[in-house]
Parts: C-alpha cells; structure tokens; sequence
C-alpha cells in the first residue's frame, strides 16, 4: 500500500523507526506499512517466537517485554549498536484488562500500569536523549479514545491510557523549546487482537463466579471471544495512515481521531454536561456486552 506523505522527502524516508507490540494488529500493519515506504524499522514484540517471525520478514526485530525494565534496557541497547539514534519511537505495545473495578486486585492494576504506562515511560526517556542532541525526533503514542472518555468495565485500560495522556501533555510543553514532536493517536475499534488479549487478562484476574457483576461478565466473555467485529470497526491502515502523517508532515498533529465512535465522543464531551454523558458512556458500554 502507498501512501502520500505531506512535505515528504527522502531524508525523512531514511529515518530509523522504533515500534513496540508488533506481532500483529496495529503493530504489525504500521511496521510492514512504513518498512514498505523506506523508513528503518526496528520492529519488537514480547515474545521471542514473535520475533523469529518478524525476522522471517525481513525486520530488524528484537524482544522488548514493556513489563520489564530489564528487557526495555537490553533491547535498547541492542538497538542502539545498530544506530546511531532513533528518529521515530511508535508506543503501540499494550493489552486490556477488563473487569468491574470492584474485582480488580491491586496486582492486576500494576500489571495494566507496567506495561501501558510505565514501560512506555521508561522507554520514552531512554530515547529522548538522543532526539534532543539531534534536535529532532516524533515520538507516536497509540492512545484510545478510552483515553478520553471512560466506559464500565473497562476501568484499568481507562485509567492507563488517561495517564498516557497526562504523561504526554506535559511532556509536549516541557520540550516546547526543542523540535521533538508528539502526537498522540486516538483509535475507536480497530481490527486486531485485542479482545483476544483482553480475554486472557479477565481469564487470569477476575473471578467471576463470586462477582456481583456475574450477569455483566457472561456478556462481557461472549463478546471478547466473538470474531464479529464492533460496529464502525476499522482495518489498522487506518491507524497507518496517521502515523504516516505523524512522522513525515513538518508540523505532526497533537491528536489523531481515528474511527467514528472516537470523533463523536470528542464531539460529545465538549458540549454536553457529564451527567448526559454518563448515562450516554453507560449505555454504550452494554454493561460490559458491547
């Protein structure tokens, strides 16, 4: 798939790309969309037979678990043998634990916190040393429109992608004075393996024969093992097309709105009162079936 990338050169196209979470989904689609456009990509994932695979396709490719500090370090190290620095970093790596906040353990908290959120961290500040010498550099936060707005049984995914956001507004106006630019991508439903995941977290965390949401969770795990997709679903070149956008354009966007349920409610939240919004969140949220 070609893209056009705005005020594209060829300087641009040489760059060295850093992509966590890519043994499918939005991962793997970026990784294979901007390796295809001539950018250098270095592609991880967590595991290392996840790896092989990518290697097999013809990436640089390394194990990078966002859980730990140790392998973000290894990889990092790895990498930065290959080269020089980095000129794009892309945060996709994350999973999804859901469940009623009632049933969720301090322990499954932190794990959600260890990976969607301090991995990304750490990460972030491993890398920025170099983009800042080099005075430039895109960093890509793959956020969601959960990141926004909140729905029920979604809490720990809620509160890791706010916190994502908070991390990045603040970190945007504390390199105001370099030419690191961060965008933050904000996807509604987006064909992947994310309820799978989402399933295995709920499966390991919650248990829900002594829930008082046992009702909301038969509903929940028919809908996390479902292959039909949500309503308004997009394919991950979607989310391609925008990291394209982020990291060729001269002046990236801050947000990307991706799918339509994201622009609505970034529509919502600015002119409705949160008691009508709440009851709209709750309604769209099925009790957990949607």
């Amino acid at each position: 798939m070609k893209f056009k990338t705005p005020e594209a050169t060829q300087a641009f196209l040489t760059r060295s790309i850093l992509i966590t979470g890519c043994s499918s989904g939005i991962g793997l689609c970026v990784a294979q969309g901007l390796k295809q456009a001539g950018y250098r990509v270095f592609a991880t994932a967590r595991q290392s037979k996840d790896v092989e695979n990518l290697k097999t396709q013809g990436f640089e490719s390394y194990q990078l678990d966002l859980a730990s500090s140790a392998s973000i370090k290894a990889a990092m190290h790895a990498i930065f043998e290959q080269t020089e620095s980095l000129y794009g970093l892309i945060h996709n790596g994350a999973y999804g634990q859901v469940g009623a906040l009632e049933d969720i353990s301090r322990e499954a908290l932190e794990e959600q916190f260890q990976t969607n959120v301090f991995g990304w961290h750490e990460l972030t500040n491993l890398v920025l040393p170099k983009m800042k010498r080099q005075n430039a550099g895109r960093i890509i936060y793959l956020s969601s429109v959960l990141g926004f707005v909140a729905m029920p049984f979604r809490g720990p995914y809620n509160a890791s992608k706010f916190a994502i956001e908070g991390l990045v507004n603040t970190l945007r106006l504390e390199l105001a004075h370099t030419k690191v630019q961060l965008s933050l991508i904000q996807p509604g439903p987006i064909e992947s393996d994310f309820r799978l995941n989402a399933y295995k977290a709920f499966s390991k965390h919650i248990d829900k024969q002594n829930s008082d949401y046992r009702v909301n969770y038969e509903k929940m795990i028919v809908r996390l093992q479902s292959k039909d997709l949500a309503d308004f679903t997009l394919p991950a070149e979607a989310v391609l097309k925008c990291c394209v956008h982020a990291l060729s354009a001269k002046h990236a966007k801050i947000h990307y709105l991706v799918t339509f349920p994201t622009k609505l409610f970034a529509f919502l939240i600015r002119i409705l009162p949160t008691w009508l919004m709440d009851k709209i969140l709750y309604k769209a949220g099925g009790g957990g079936g949607r």
